[in-house]
């Protein structure tokens, strides 16, 4: 199954996607989340939408509470091009829910960045409680995964050690529709990974290359801290990112950039 966020004013409602187009809504964002088995079995039992995805207003399907935890060179091959080496344990950074958006939103460059950077990601969504678990454990308790560009004010990130600033700029999380990790099969598998600028593709990996899967990324956090149903862990990105090119290149107002998991989803984001 497929979900999006439906915004009406102030609330956000969580709707199944289906495959005409069209979407009908299970719960309000923190209900549905409160109850996940119970929410996905009944949208289990929906048989068609009422409304069209395309008169909707769409937000991110995940509750205002949610964590959103993102990794930093997880993959090989990036770690390389940005030359350091692959880390020990995962590199863990914050965002906060107020930085996503859906595909379709427009973002707005920053004040004195020269563009964004790209950074395709799979984000998985957590679907119960999660502490102290094994790997195994963690993948078994993931609700779903979306395509995450994880869009990067590159020289106020790089104005600190601590990433905060360059990664929570406004507008610059887009997350595509949420879709369950039953249908998906298993991340570890080679999942492709791509980045599209207008038209032309600028990143081209999979999840072959992580250095920490999916499951051992959540059992890690799970360690320390409690992860709960709807937060959301963004798991790093390929080798290909713009500021690493020579010469540097950044997304610019006319750009359009989409990012994309083969399998799962894709978001795409005008920039501004």
């Amino acid at each position: 199954m497929r979900f999006v966020g439906v915004r009406d004013g102030r609330t956000v409602t969580v709707a199944r996607l289906f495959a005409d187009g069209t979407l009908a809504p299970v719960a309000e964002v923190t209900d549905f989340y409160a109850d996940p088995a119970g929410s996905l079995a009944a949208a289990a039992a929906l048989t068609g939408g009422s409304v069209a995805r395309a008169a909707v207003v769409e937000a991110p399907a995940v509750p205002p509470a949610a964590r959103v935890l993102c990794v930093g060179l997880n993959y090989r091959m990036h770690a390389d091009e940005a030359g350091m080496r692959v880390p020990e344990h995962p590199a863990i950074f914050g965002r906060w829910t107020a930085s996503l958006t859906t595909s379709g939103v427009a973002a707005p460059v920053p004040a004195g960045e020269p563009g964004w950077d790209w950074e395709v990601e799979l984000a998985a969504i957590v679907g119960r409680p999660l502490k102290g678990v094994t790997p195994a454990e963690a993948l078994a308790g993931v609700l779903g995964y979306a395509a995450f560009n994880d869009l990067s004010a590159r020289t106020h990130q790089l104005h600190s050690r601590l990433w905060t600033v360059g990664k929570n700029a406004d507008a610059s999380g887009p997350i595509s529709e949420i879709v369950t990790a039953d249908e998906t099969g298993d991340p570890g598998d080679g999942w492709r990974l791509t980045t599209v600028v207008n038209g032309e593709t600028v990143q081209d990996g999979t999840t072959a290359d992580m250095v920490f899967g999916v499951g051992e990324l959540l059992a890690y956090l799970s360690e320390v801290m409690t992860l709960r149903p709807g937060d959301v862990i963004a798991t790093g990105t390929p080798d290909g990112v713009g500021f690493k090119r020579t010469p540097p290149r950044y997304l610019v107002a006319g750009d359009v950039v989409v990012a994309s998991v083969d399998g799962v989803a894709s978001v795409t984001t005008p920039i501004t």
